[in-house]
């Protein structure tokens, strides 16, 4: 192995380590979801399922008690993989510049990934409409547009469903869209509900049961038919905010690899080139406590 070669594979295992280190999601709703890294192998997880429950006898009295043996099982699951396209960097920019700029476009790509598996870990825990997953509609005054507004009444709604279903109420986490944070916050202004917290303008932390967070991104639905639309889809949908039960969901973070050619192995271009690819998922391990909320 070369100089160079032994010099550029440390370096890239030190930028894989640093990634690593400081992937962490910080102030998101992420930040709820157990983490389970001693699930994966190999860039695939492997989540338990659960056997039957044990009946509950009351005032049994009919001896021996029935024993029966629990059959767990397990799911295997491919992480999914992000690859962030490559960044050159000239080594004329590095000798003219006065910053560090190779490590300020490996904490870009950082922050991107980050980005990018927030969004798409919301999408993956998003649930289509069923008996166990309800998606509701919004009931409130028309904004303008044809689009009903968020109320505390559809929340509190909400909540209603979730009880009937006997999702815990401990852990009910709520990721709420733009648009149902714009409502919200006009309805307190308007009734003096209380949505905003002390510092103003934004959403308290937790009311009526839900651990409250905001997101720039989420999930667009087919307003008729309460499914999702394709990740990244640019039709037309409506968007829904998120509910989920902590205790049922996790995410699993897998390798990272840096993809890196140094200058001194491009004679022509004389340019470093960056790349990194991560594996990742977000997943419900259990669908109690899935839940969304769409505009009507």
């Amino acid at each position: 192995m070369s100089k160079t070669t032994s010099t550029l594979a440390l370096k890239n295992t030190l930028a894989e380590t640093e990634l690593i280190k400081n992937f962490r999601h910080d102030n998101t709703w992420l930040g709820e979801l157990i983490s389970k890294p001693q699930w994966v192998n190999n860039d695939t997880i492997k989540i338990p399922k659960r056997g039957l429950a044990p009946a509950v006898l009351i005032n049994n009295n009919v001896y021996p008690i029935v024993s029966n043996k629990r059959e767990d099982g397990h799911v295997v699951i491919s992480l999914n993989k992000y690859d962030t396209e490559n960044t050159t960097v000239t080594e004329d920019e590095l000798y003219a510049l006065p910053y560090d700029k190779l490590g300020d476009v490996q904490q870009q790509h950082r922050e991107e990934l980050e980005d990018k598996t927030a969004e798409h870990a919301l999408y993956s825990i998003a649930p289509d409409h069923s008996a166990t997953t309800p998606v509701l509609k919004t009931s409130g005054p028309d904004d303008g547009t044809g689009r009903l507004r968020l109320t505390a009444a559809d929340l509190i709604n909400h909540k209603k469903a979730l009880d009937k279903l006997n999702i815990p109420k401990e852990g009910r986490v709520l990721v709420l869209c733009p648009d149902h944070v714009a409502d919200l916050l006009i309805e307190d202004l308007t009734f003096k509900t209380r949505y905003q917290d002390a510092n103003g303008g934004m959403i308290t932390s937790n009311y009526y049961g839900f651990k409250t967070y905001e997101a720039t991104y989420c999930p667009k639905y087919d307003p008729a038919t309460k499914k999702r639309l394709p990740f990244g889809s640019a039709a037309a949908g409506v968007e829904g905010s998120i509910v989920f039960h902590k205790k049922n969901t996790v995410k699993a973070p897998g390798s990272v690899q840096r993809f890196a050619r140094a200058a001194a192995d491009n004679p022509e271009m004389r340019e470093n080139t960056i790349g990194f690819r991560l594996w990742f998922i977000a997943v419900v391990i259990k669908d109690e406590g899935s839940s969304a909320i769409i505009s009507g």
